[in-house]
């Protein structure tokens, strides 16, 4: 059976919300449209994270940018932005901060699936991305929406870094994640090294393992990247298995 994507629509505009809903709803996406940012956010934290979110700028409740920070903060969820007319260089120096991709008004339907299925291409989305709570093993469950994670029964909290940086990880095991992508996706709006990487990874493997020196889910690639080791249920399988 194919797997359907969530699409998580945030626009204030009726007419425009309706109308990507019904253009993108179908059998490859099934789309929850809401109106302002508060109810994106609820939805997130009782139904876990969509497959990517499509954000209007013209918000009632907050800005587009504070509503994509609030859900990257989370993970690292792909965003599209919508915006209404050709943007200032604020909101250009937002875009690269925040956007894995926008359009601008006036926009064909067509082009908006089009730049949606282009974003996720790139960023690997699998059967486990919109469960609530990700149970990895008897030991680990991952709640990305509540920046926690679950450890031989015990809840540990994850600071946003650790939570994008966990997701990412997760997202695509088995394989290895190159320090330069996980440093491009965990810290979009600043410059960091390798060194801030590795001090991250540390206090994120003292929360994931009983024993941080000999790792059982996070696996350093040396010169290279990390890679966790255990893929979820409903994973599918990757090329390493073959």
């Amino acid at each position: 059976m194919m797997k359907r994507f969530t699409v998580l629509l945030i626009e204030n505009d009726p007419s425009l919300s309706q109308s990507i809903l019904e253009f993108l709803d179908s059998s490859k996406y099934e789309v929850v449209a809401v109106e302002d940012a508060p109810p994106a956010i609820e939805y997130v934290r009782r139904q876990g994270l969509p497959s990517i979110a499509l954000i209007g700028m013209q918000l009632p409740g907050m800005s587009g940018f504070e509503l994509a920070n609030r859900l990257k903060a989370r993970a690292d969820l792909p965003v599209v932005f919508l915006l209404s007319s050709n943007p200032s260089d604020d909101i250009v120096d937002g875009l690269k901060t925040y956007a894995d991709d926008f359009v601008v008004a006036p926009f064909t339907l067509q082009e908006l699936q089009t730049r949606t299925e282009m974003v996720l291409t790139r960023v690997p989305v699998i059967d486990y991305d919109s469960e609530p709570i990700i149970t990895v093993d008897d030991n680990l469950s991952i709640d990305f929406a509540h920046n926690r994670i679950m450890v031989a029964g015990k809840n540990v909290g994850l600071t946003p870094t650790e939570s994008i940086l966990l997701h990412v990880l997760v997202r695509n095991s088995p394989r290895v994640v190159q320090n330069r992508t996980l440093l491009s996706r965990a810290w979009t709006a600043e410059v960091v090294y390798e060194d801030t990487l590795r001090v991250h990874m540390h206090r994120l493997r003292r929360k994931l393992e009983s024993d941080s020196h000999h790792p059982h889910y996070i696996r350093t690639e040396r010169g290279v990247g990390y890679r966790f080791t255990q893929r979820p249920p409903g994973a599918p399988p990757s090329e390493e298995d073959d």
